[in-house]
Formats: structure tokens, sequence, C-alpha cells
């Protein structure tokens, strides 16, 4: 729905997922684009994220057995990141739970199987919920970077009742309308996958142009910027934010992929899908994710395996050049005998022996681990 006007800034397109969504910027680039985006605002098109609106009296239920956060802890205008797993612990997908009432949730990830894994459990457990797919109801744009807040505040009117931009702390949303209590009805939700101050915007396709043109004009005077999808890997492989099929596929657990915290055993005390394998796996884990300050000025990628002599100990999962650091990072799973940081280990290229380049292991953010800025 915002392509009429991202059309107008970029023609290069790659498609993600069923949607066109822009790699870069033709007059800035990912550099400028990514600076905008630590150091001012930058807007990005999000709309292929999978939304499921999950409903009915058993929703609860049905989520607190599918996802491995403990739902019942959510209250209504909260959001949670969780991971949904397989019996044996392999993650289907990772993604924000919205709750926005007690029998009605919004499961927001990367892949439509979420959505059906969701339906196919319901069935098996008889629950009573309705999973329903809103992905073409729902288009996002985030807005993130330290200049986003105030952005927001000149555009986003909000019931009494609904806290109003300046009052949204982390992991909340509110509803609200774009101008005043008549314009474009938005959800706006404080998250992002930047390592930023941030926001997500949510809005029905026919409203999108509206809500697009207040954010384009109101972060004019604060440099803001479109942002494509090269600036944002840049970003959230400095931040330590993970991808599908690159930090975790249906093979790799959450404390391999490096969310672990999503995982509350301890705490949670209702059963879930994968509860008995998390529990050996996190006992006996074999990999951890890791990052890597790369010692070279040359291109690594992913799949690069990683080794300690002749042996294989890793592979590199995301990598890029940080603009902050001034130095190549990288994301890696590492055999966890090896994962302890200040480790010295080699990315081998061509045939992973002919050339080797050094490297270090470092912990998994390279940039702002303490999340300070996003919760600023």
């Amino acid at each position: 729905a915002f392509h009429p006007r991202l059309s107008a800034l970029t023609r290069d397109y790659t498609e993600y997922r069923g949607y066109w969504l822009p790699n870069r910027f033709s007059s800035e680039g990912p550099v400028e684009e990514y600076w905008a985006c630590r150091e001012r605002a930058a807007v990005i098109d999000l709309s292929p994220l999978r939304k499921f609106e999950v409903t009915g009296p058993d929703a609860e239920e049905l989520l607190q057995y599918c996802l491995t956060r403990d739902v019942r802890k959510l209250s209504t205008g909260q959001v949670v990141y969780s991971a949904m797993c397989y019996e044996n612990g392999g993650m289907i997908d990772d993604g924000t739970l919205f709750r926005l009432g007690d029998k009605n949730f919004r499961w927001i990830g990367g892949d439509d199987f979420s959505g059906i894994w969701l339906r196919q459990q319901a069935e098996k457990k008889g629950f009573k919920a309705w999973v329903r797919s809103s992905t073409d109801q729902l288009h996002n744009i985030a807005l993130q970077g330290p200049k986003s807040r105030d952005i927001l505040k000149e555009i986003i009117w909000t019931a009494p009742r609904q806290p109003a931009i300046g009052e949204l702390e982390w992991f909340r949303f509110t509803v609200g309308r774009i101008g005043g209590f008549e314009g474009a009805p938005v959800v706006v939700s404080r998250t992002g996958y930047t390592g930023e101050l941030g926001y997500e915007i949510f809005c029905h396709p026919k409203d999108a142009l509206t809500v697009f043109d207040a954010v384009w004009e109101a972060g004019q005077p604060h440099g803001l910027k479109p942002m494509g999808l090269e600036a944002l890997d840049m970003v959230r492989i400095e931040a330590g934010l993970i991808f599908a099929h690159h930090e975790f596929t249906d093979q790799t657990d959450p404390f391999e992929a490096g969310v672990g915290f999503t995982v509350p055993l301890k705490s949670k005390q209702d059963d879930f899908i994968g509860r008995e394998a998390l529990i050996r796996r996190k006992e006996h884990p074999r990999h951890l994710l890791v990052g890597l300050d790369i010692k070279a000025n040359e291109a690594v990628g992913h799949g690069d395996c990683i080794h300690i002599g002749r042996a294989q100990v890793g592979v590199v999962t995301s990598a890029t050049r940080s603009p902050v650091l001034g130095k190549t990072i990288a994301l890696a799973r590492i055999d966890v005998m090896h994962a302890n940081p200040g480790t010295e280990v080699e990315i081998g290229k061509l045939d992973g022996h002919q050339k080797r380049l050094p490297a270090t292991i470092v912990p998994l953010s390279h940039y702002d681990p303490q999340k300070t800025r996003p919760r600023s």
C-alpha cells in the first residue's frame, strides 16, 4: 500500500515473501540511510510481516500452549517478543504478540506457517479459538531513530483512555488517529528492528498514503529519510537482532539462536510445545550465537565457515561493515566449547583453507548491548 510513495524514490526492489520492498534509495544509498536511522529518523516499509488475529474463549490458552513466553502475564496494551517452536525445540518463527483485549490477540511474525500451526494446534487440542490472517488488511511502516518520538507526537491523536505517544513505554502499543479524532485510524507500537528508539505504525491499506504523507511531512524538519533492506540489515546485525533462515531455522532452538530469554522455563508453569526438549537442550547446548570482530576489510557472508586450525567450529550467519564501529562485524553460530569472548578464530574463504580472515569472538550485541537507546 505504501508503494506509490516509495516507488517515486527508488527503482531498486527485491521480492520479499510476495511483496516488493526497496533495497536502497537512489539518491542517498544505504550508508546515508543507516546514519539517518542512528542519528535522526528513518521510515521503513515492513508490510510483508504476517499478521494473525487470534480470538475466541480459548485464545489465551492456545497462545500459552504454542508460544514459549508466558502469555498470561500480558496486560491489554502490551507487546511481547516470543519464539514459536516444534516438539523438538526447533524454531518455527519468532515474532511479537499484541494483547488487544481479554480474548483478543494479534501475532506478528515472518512466516505464514506460524498461523497455520496455530490453527492446527487449536484443532488438535479442541481449543475454541479462531486464527484469521489479517496481513492484507494491516500494512505497516516503522519509524525508527532518536527523533521518531518527536515526529509522531506532532501527528498522532489518542483518546484519553489510550496512552499518548509521549507516554508510550517500550513494548506497549496505543490506538490513535492521524491528525485529530476524525483522522485515519492507526495502531502504534513502540517496537522495532534497529536497536534504536522507534515505533511501528499499522493501518488499513486504504489509509496508507495518508499515514505515509503525515509521517513524511512531519519528519522533514527532523531529517527523516527512507530506509531500504540493505541499511536495515546493517542496523539489525549491529544490534544483534536475529533473522529467519540466517540466525535460526527449524533445526535451531531459541538458546542457539541467541533468544533464550524468550523461554522462561522456571517461571512459566503451564506446558507448551517443545518444553521438554528445550529443558534438555538448555542443559546440554551444542552451539551458541556470538558476535565476531573481523580483522580484515574483506566481505564476509552468510554460510562462511569458521575454523580453529583445520577443524570447523562454526558458521557465519550474518555479516556487515559497521559504519559506527568502523569495522566488519558478524553474527555466528559457534561450538559451545569455543564460544567464550576473546577466543581467536579464522573465517575460511575460497575452499575454507586456502584463505583465512582472522576474527575474535565478542558478546552478541556489538551496538548498545543494554538496549538503552530503544528504552530511552
